[in-house]
């Protein structure tokens, strides 16, 4: 029995030992030519226990295995001083650390160290590394993003929902999304519309006072509307200030061509930065500062089926006023012919009469030649008061006619250089021919009809009253006064012939031609 514990306490001592060196130095273990040499130390011990048991008593063999032990233990610790240079209590110590490094409340204790914690969880830098490191994960994803198609928006045009019709002369617009539906009115090529809705095929559209449906195929939309604005479209600037100069040039030192008032619309030829061209009238083109005009792009527009008819009827009403005055001055040139032919035959009988009676005496002779010549000049008187009546009948009231005939051709074209009141005409050939009708004579040219008739004032002209204007002194253009203080006058190929202001320009004088 006490073999066995001696034993036991001799494992146990070596046990602990093997222990305590292998907490030392953990490079040593790794080794492993020290653990050999023990293990071998070791089974030598055993195998002399096994001898003396074999050869002894129990009684016997206790002090020899206890001095064998001890004898073992101070080899291992000498061995172990030379090796590792400390003594005995610094191995157990070792022992001792390495236990409290396995328990939990070390660990707790090492994790738990205040600076430990600061470095690990709480330091600001680190919390900014940790946060440096967020934000470079952001800018991966900011790189990945730029990485990735930028989608560029498709630019929109200002006429995305304008559609210009490219029919090749109208399209009917309907009043439902169907060829079998009642037809509203018409566009025609070149007209505008505002697109409301597309329905399949269709649009639905407003132009002018017509709202409908026109098939898709047959107007321009957008970009494509765009490039038919110089075709169809027609730039117009407004005057936005009282009075506003037209310049010869594009400067402020240019000479002045003439004013135009507030409210005043003209064609615009050309812009150039801070400057527009703009056509005045026929002959008249100047330059104004863009700033005092509002620029818009005007479009013919749809026409419905009721304001044809009424086109219609206004165009006949026009044509037979026409013929009428026509007839009314053929009249009147007929009657002068009668009256005239009347004169010429009164002097052929007073010369008849004359010449037969050569036979009489002298005295009946003189008597009759008396009472021949006192006919005669009574006839003549007679037909000299009814040519002076005429004329002052004919006269009376030529002007207001002339005033209120021109103003059936508003809407006509104008044609420079023409002088048909119908198919086109420019100004001067407007009057002109206005007054041709009623037997008034005029030259061709606004600066030679400037000269004609009388000189009136601009403060008291009357209906039929010619206004003239000029540009740098120059007379370029003529209208008719038609009374209300306006005029009526073939003005641009814009607008053809057409009411305005008097004053839309700066008027320089005026002429009467007729009474």
């Amino acid at each position: 029995m006490i073999r066995k514990i001696v034993t036991v306490i001799s494992m146990c001592t070596v046990f602990s030992l093997v222990s305590s060196i292998s907490a030392t130095d953990a490079s040593s273990v790794n080794n492993g030519s020290d653990m050999a040499g023990m293990v071998a130390m070791l089974d030598e011990f055993y195998e002399s226990q096994h001898e003396n048991d074999a050869a002894t008593s129990p009684e016997a063999i206790e002090p020899i295995a206890v001095s064998g032990a001890a004898e073992m233990i101070d080899n291992v610790v000498s061995m172990t001083q030379e090796e590792y240079g400390q003594d005995a209590s610094d191995a157990v110590q070792d022992d001792g650390m390495q236990q409290d490094m396995t328990q939990p409340d070390a660990v707790q204790t090492d994790t738990t160290q205040p600076d430990a914690v600061q470095t690990d969880t709480t330091q600001p830098d680190a919390v900014q590394t940790d946060t440096t490191q967020q934000d470079a994960a952001q800018t991966d994803t900011t790189q990945q993003d730029a990485a990735q198609p930028v989608v560029t928006p498709e630019p929109v045009s200002e006429y995305a929902n304008t559609g210009i019709s490219i029919a090749h002369e109208y399209v009917h617009i309907r009043k439902k999304p169907s060829t079998e539906s009642k037809i509203l009115g018409k566009l025609y090529r070149g007209s505008a519309a505002r697109i409301i809705n597309t329905v399949g095929d269709w649009v639905e559209i407003k132009s002018g006072s017509v709202t409908g449906y026109i098939k898709s195929e047959y107007l321009a939309i957008g970009f494509s509307a765009e490039n038919l604005i110089d075709q169809y479209g027609t730039k117009l600037a407004t005057v936005n200030v009282t009075t506003l100069k037209v310049r010869e040039e594009r400067s402020t030192d240019s000479v002045v061509l003439t004013l135009v008032p507030e409210g005043e619309e003209f064609e615009v030829i050309k812009e150039y930065g801070e400057w527009v061209k703009i056509l005045v009238d026929d002959t008249t083109k100047g330059y104004v500062s863009k700033e005092y005009v509002n620029i818009r792009v005007k479009f013919k527009h749809a026409i419905s089926i009721k304001e044809e008819r009424e086109k219609i009827r206004l165009q006949k009403e026009r044509e037979e006023a026409i013929r009428r005055a026509e007839e009314e001055r053929q009249r009147q040139i007929e009657e002068e012919q009668r009256r005239e032919a009347a004169q010429r035959a009164a002097a052929q009988r007073s010369s008849s009469s004359g010449s037969s009676s050569s036979s009489s005496s002298s005295k009946s002779s003189s008597s009759s030649s008396s009472s021949s010549s006192s006919s005669s000049s009574s006839s003549s008187s007679s037909s000299s008061s009814s040519s002076s009546s005429y004329s002052s009948s004919s006269s009376k009231g030529t002007a207001g006619s002339a005033a209120s005939y021109a103003q059936n051709f508003v809407g006509n074209p104008y044609v420079y250089g023409g002088t048909s009141l119908t198919n086109g005409t420019d100004c001067s050939g407007f009057v002109q021919s206005v007054y041709a009708k009623y037997g008034v004579s005029l030259p061709r040219t606004s600066s030679s009809q400037a000269n004609s008739g009388s000189s009136v004032s601009l403060s008291d002209v009357q209906a039929g009253d010619l206004i003239f204007y000029a540009s740098n002194g120059n007379i370029n253009h003529v209208a008719m006064y038609i009374g209300g203080g306006k005029v009526v006058h073939a003005s641009n190929r814009v607008d053809g012939i057409k009411i305005s202001n008097m004053n839309y320009r700066t008027p320089c004088k005026a002429r009467r031609v007729a009474n």
